[in-house]
Order: structure tokens, then sequence, then C-alpha cells
């Protein structure tokens, strides 16, 4: 049986004529947090990039409706390619203030000007506006008390700091 063919209905002036609630994203601050982070284990040059892993001993996050701390054993694959830019595969696990454990997933992109990556790289601290730094945070968790997190999307800003990173995370509305 054939299936007709659908074709697309197209608007005149697309974006003037989505709803309100699709021509912006709403965001609300879910946590800041603080990574420890030690110098990298450089895996070296492999086919197309250059690897890296960042090793995560602890850290600390804190927002209105969860804080506690980032326990040791998280860890950062980086790839740093042709292009210069680092993407991010992070695995880290969150413990609340009341006990509940929550994974954290995230992949995101670090980029800017040669001279500011370089720096970075050479562990100092540079303003981060100077640079491209976002991730895209998921959750999951087996408590009660934060299922809502196991449906949330989230995005974060990132800081290179000394011995640190710093994220901003907003949930998605």
């Amino acid at each position: 049986m054939l299936l007709p063919r659908l074709e697309p209905k197209v608007m005149s002036n697309t974006f003037g004529s989505l709803p309100d609630s699709l021509n912006s994203v709403k965001t609300r601050q879910l946590f800041v947090m603080r990574l420890d982070v030690k110098p990298y284990q450089v895996i070296g040059p492999a086919p197309g990039a250059i690897r890296r892993v960042g090793i995560v001993p602890g850290g600390t996050f804190q927002g209105d409706r969860l804080s506690g701390v980032v326990l040791e054993g998280g860890n950062d694959w980086q790839t740093v390619r042709a292009d210069k830019a680092t993407t991010l595969d992070v695995r880290l696990v969150l413990k609340t203030s009341d006990d509940a454990l929550i994974g954290m997933s995230y992949q995101g992109i670090r980029h800017g000007p040669t001279e500011v990556m370089a720096r970075l790289d050479r562990g100092e601290v540079v303003a981060p506006d100077l640079y491209y730094f976002r991730t895209t945070p998921r959750f999951e968790t087996a408590s009660a008390n934060y299922d809502w997190m196991n449906r949330t999307l989230a995005i974060g800003l990132g800081f290179r700091d000394a011995g640190a990173v710093i994220y901003s995370v907003f949930e998605i509305l």
C-alpha cells in the first residue's frame, strides 16, 4: 500500500509565525558546581585528535533545590580536535546533602582564540567571556526526592579556574 506524499507546510515568515514559546529558551538556575581537577592524563595523538583524560577527585554543588558534594571518581575524556576545539565527555556522581546519589553526565565544547586556549592549558585563570565553554548535562537517580531530574535537560556555562572548573548549570524549562 502506498502512502500519500505529504508536502511540508512552508510559512512565509517562519520565525514571526511561531508561538512565543518557540522563539526563546527559558531557564532556571539549577546549581553552581565546582569540580576539583588534577593534571590531565595525556594519552596523546590518537587517530584524528589528541586524547586526554581529566580526573575529578571531588567537588561541591549548591542550588536552591539541591546541594551537596561531587564524589571522587569522576572523569572527563577530552578530545582536542584539529581545529583546536576541545570536546568533553564527563561522568560524575553527585551526593546531595540528604544523601541521594545522582549520576550526572555531560558532553561539551570549549574553544577560543589560540593564545587564550594556550593560557588555559598552562593552568592560567582566564576571564570566562574570552572563550566559549558550554555543556549539556543529563541526570539519573533512583531517589524519589529528585526523580524530577530524570526528566530534566540542562545547559552549563563553564569557567576554568586555578585547579578547578566552575559550572553554572541551568534547567531548561
